[in-house]
């Protein structure tokens, strides 16, 4: 470690988190074809050199940011639960305003997830934290349905339903193309999109109790 770099990590005290932290500032202003490991060093006050102590090149940070977005959308889904009602088809509409909640509210995270091949997929702790995002999905339709989605062909649609729905109205609102509700969300806000996950919800996931 050269004596300037070694200064700048005793000066941040967690080289890492004043990277990662930088480089989700540079990522919402350049956006990911622009990302640059000299751009994000700049906004940590680093050499340019110093980010190789952490992340080897730019797919490395971008691989443990993606990491960090994805923890951050699990708990955006589960805090979103954590006040509605327990009864399974509120809690699917509850994730789902969570999950739309962290597109609105972090698009360059969210784009970095969803839409950009940068990050390495087959990162261990982007995997985790993904699976864990993944997983109040599958959970949310098992409860509604009453059997394992991921054991049958229509369950299997079904999660992909119920994916499609949320994920399409956020990439809507990112794009900005949510012009048909955009009076709707600045009057009512979440209860809006409630309404809509509600309105938009397939008939199998209102199966009766048995």
């Amino acid at each position: 470690m050269t004596q300037k770099a070694g200064k700048a990590a005793y000066h941040h005290g967690d080289l890492r988190k004043a990277l990662l932290e930088a480089a989700e500032r540079e990522l919402d202003e350049k956006g990911i074809e622009a990302f640059s490991l000299r751009g994000v060093a700049k906004r940590a006050g680093v050499s340019h050199a110093a980010p190789a102590h952490h992340f080897k090149d730019t797919a490395a940070l971008l691989t443990a940011l993606a990491a960090v977005a994805a923890e951050r959308f699990y708990h955006a889904m589960k805090a979103r639960q954590a006040m509605a009602r327990p009864d399974p088809h509120a809690q699917f509409i509850a994730s789902g305003v969570g999950y739309i909640d962290f597109a609105v509210q972090n698009p360059g995270l969210f784009k970095l997830m969803f839409g950009s091949e940068r990050p390495k997929s087959d990162d261990p702790s982007l995997v985790e934290h993904a699976t864990n995002g993944f997983m109040v999905l599958v959970k949310d339709v098992a409860d509604m349905t009453r059997r394992n989605p991921m054991e049958v062909d229509e369950g299997r649609l079904d999660v992909m339903a119920a994916w499609g729905l949320v994920h399409g109205v956020a990439n809507l609102l990112v794009a900005g193309r949510g012009f048909v509700i955009d009076a709707l969300l600045e009057r009512d806000g979440d209860a809006a999109l409630e309404r809509l996950i509600d309105r938009a919800t397939p008939p199998s996931f209102r199966r009766p109790s048995k």
